[in-house]
């Protein structure tokens, strides 16, 4: 692989797409995506998309799962080797990620692995869990009078720990919005204590926009509570801020139940 100019000249071109599924409502993938999917001669995909999606790919295009939950070894650097090696031998590689690959989704860790390797590369954007899945519980991220900004924020680092962003973002009026974050969720109830916000309303919304929905209300002093008596799990967000009184029992009981259709 020294020399890529030898490999210029390959058709099909080797090229790498990374494309966002969406939060995990099908039908919330874009256009844009769906033509990248039905042109793929192979498909990477992960844990957290919807099956359905899969159905866009043509009928000879190869499909791989490469999810990444607990006790599966789908390592990145295995993803990483697999995107180059299926571009060579076949042409164009889609590696499908939920959500928006560039949110906390190592998208570009994987377009700039592929092009050290000479592949052509691009992105197409998912709509992301952080927006989608608040939205859907009736919880706006920004409104005018309430909350004036948001913040995005990992709720587990790469080395395990809970970012430091939090306690910044604490300090503000912002809503925030708390990815991976649901084994931390003692220590975010504790952190929002600690600083003089114990009624903060906090909703966790796990599998946000699909069938499964299920929503969350409370405060920092007893999310933990709630989190046990609903029995929430992964996947979910969590969101922090007087935005979330505008979740209405009737909304979250609709979305909970059924799709939204048009």
């Amino acid at each position: 692989m020294n020399n890529l100019e030898a490999f210029h000249t390959l058709e099909p071109k080797p090229r790498l797409t990374v494309v966002g599924a969406g939060p995990g409502d099908p039908d919330l993938i874009t256009v844009k995506a769906t033509k990248a999917l039905a042109s793929a001669d192979v498909v990477l995909y992960d844990a957290l998309i919807a099956p359905e999606l899969l159905e866009y790919c043509k009928p000879e295009a190869e499909k791989i799962y490469v999810g990444k939950r607990p006790g599966e070894s789908h390592s990145q650097d295995a993803i990483n080797f697999l995107i180059v090696e299926k571009a060579y031998m076949y042409g164009h590689v889609v590696r499908l990620k939920g959500g928006d690959p560039f949110i906390f989704g190592r998208g570009m860790e994987e377009i700039e692995y592929a092009q050290q390797f000479g592949l052509e590369t691009a992105y197409i954007p998912g709509i992301s869990s952080s927006v989608a899945a608040a939205g859907y519980a009736g919880i706006p991220l920004t409104t005018r009078g309430v909350s004036e900004s948001f913040w995005v924020i990992t709720g587990t680092k790469s080395d395990g720990s809970l970012s430091k962003d939090l306690s910044i973002a604490l300090q503000s009026t912002a809503t925030i919005v708390i990815l991976m974050g649901m084994s931390k969720i003692e220590q975010i109830s504790e952190l929002c204590i600690q600083h003089g916000k114990a009624d903060l309303p906090i909703a966790v919304v796990q599998q946000g926009t699909t069938v499964h929905q299920k929503v969350g209300i409370g405060t920092a002093k007893n999310i933990k509570f709630v989190v046990e008596h609903n029995k929430l799990s992964n996947p979910a967000v969590i969101v922090l801020g007087e935005v979330v009184k505008f979740a209405s029992t009737t909304v979250l009981q609709s979305i909970a139940q059924k799709k939204f259709s048009v």
